[in-house]
């Protein structure tokens, strides 16, 4: 029992030092922070404007009374707009991070010098002969 206890816990502490893990807490950190900016857009600039076309300054206080019981379908109204302000935020935000890499690749591999390519020269039969013939006069001589 205490071996397969050291052994889970050793286990565990592998999976929470993996880099993986460090990278999804900061995820969810700046996720947090995020949420919090988007959700100020939401009721600091988005929901007055909507009041100002509806009367209503927010979604949240929207229900329905039905034998006593309260349908608050304001709220869901509420949490629809802030979850697709925030997938349309994150969508934007993506999107710039990828064409800028886009861009950038792009400027590189424009700037970089270009490789001539290497024509293969077409040697005209008799200059291949007198090149034979200068090769064999050569060794002859040599000889």
């Amino acid at each position: 029992m205490k071996n397969k206890t050291k052994t889970f816990f050793k286990g565990f502490k592998e999976f929470v030092t993996k880099g993986n893990i460090i990278d999804l807490a900061v995820a969810f950190i700046i996720g947090a922070a995020f949420r919090a900016i988007i959700t100020s857009l939401v009721n600091d600039i988005i929901m007055p404007l909507v009041a100002s076309l509806t009367g209503e300054q927010n979604f949240t206080d929207l229900m329905w009374v039905i034998n006593n019981a309260e349908v608050r379908y304001g709220a869901f109204i509420q949490a629809i707009v802030e979850f697709l302000i925030i997938a349309f935020s994150i969508y934007a935000a993506i999107t710039l991070v990828v064409r800028r890499k886009q861009f950038l690749e792009r400027v590189e591999k424009e700037s970089a010098p270009k490789e001539e390519e290497v024509k293969e020269v077409v040697i005209p039969e008799d200059i291949k002969l007198l090149t034979e013939i200068r090769d064999q006069l050569k060794q002859m001589k040599k000889e």
